[in-house]
């Protein structure tokens, strides 16, 4: 008897083995080609990531790339004087674009007229700037659009023209978002503001 036992308890462990085996095995090769494909090693290939090329933050003391060459500058030449970052406030350069001419715009359900003229910020790279300039046509059109859109008691509290200035400036990101995919106007400021 102990003859035949030994045999059948033989051939139990090998059909185990037959049906754990495979099991096994797809289950290691299916891990493994996952770890593949997430790695990038395998597939994939149709999914490349684009870099996005964004204007960037300009931190103080770091050239702008990008940055608009002074009038009568050549390359490689300094104009006049280095520029000086003060050491407190924003860790990034702010630049400036000043709107070649002013706002005039009636006002929303009133007789009244204001007349401004405007500039804005950016603490990212030239190409902002240079965004604003190409696109001032557009820009403008939006501004006046939003200037015509607010009311006269709107713009006698000072939290009435804060909040135009917002809105100026999310009119301004929306057009250059639009032509060139990215905004980048961190804030509209007033330099001279006539209401009649």
């Amino acid at each position: 008897m102990s003859e035949t036992e030994a045999p059948a308890a033989k051939k139990k462990g090998g059909k185990m083995m037959k049906i754990l085996l495979p099991i096994v095995l797809l289950g290691a090769g299916g891990g493994g080609a996952y770890g593949l494909m997430a790695a990038g090693v395998i597939g994939g290939h149709a999914e490349e990531k684009k870099e996005v090329n964004n204007p960037k933050l300009v931190r103080k003391g770091e050239e702008d790339p990008y940055a608009a060459k002074k009038e009568g500058e050549k390359e490689g030449e300094g104009g006049g004087g280095a520029e000086v970052e003060g050491e407190g406030g924003s860790e990034f350069k702010t630049s400036y674009f000043t709107f070649t001419e002013e706002f005039t715009s009636n006002l929303k359900n009133s007789d009244a007229l204001v007349q401004m003229s405007l500039a804005c910020s950016t603490r990212r790279d030239g190409r902002v700037l240079i965004w604003l300039k190409k696109h001032e046509l557009a820009v403008r059109s939006a501004m006046l659009n939003v200037l015509a859109d607010t009311s006269e008691e709107d713009l006698l509290s000072l939290e009435g023209k804060e909040k135009l200035q917002a809105r100026l400036t999310k009119a301004i990101n929306h057009v250059l978002t639009e032509e060139e995919g990215f905004g980048g106007v961190d804030k509209v400021y007033f330099k001279s503001f006539l209401m009649q």
